[in-house]
């Protein structure tokens, strides 16, 4: 089964609403994936919109 990714944060979600955004609309087709381990140094994560440390979809 593929995870499911918040549509808004663009973060893989494990429960019912998304930690970041508290939001409950989840989509299950994404492409690649991208774990943020620091925020502040990563140009990476500043490209995407990562705000926090964690796993996000490239591509919704």
């Amino acid at each position: 089964m593929k995870k499911k990714v918040c549509k808004s944060c663009k973060i893989f979600v494990e429960g019912k609403t998304c930690p970041l955004c508290k939001k409950d609309q989840f989509s299950t087709n994404w492409k690649g994936r991208v774990y943020v381990l620091d925020v502040k140094k990563s140009v990476v994560a500043e490209k995407i919109g990562a705000e926090v440390k964690g796993e996000y979809a490239i591509k919704i």
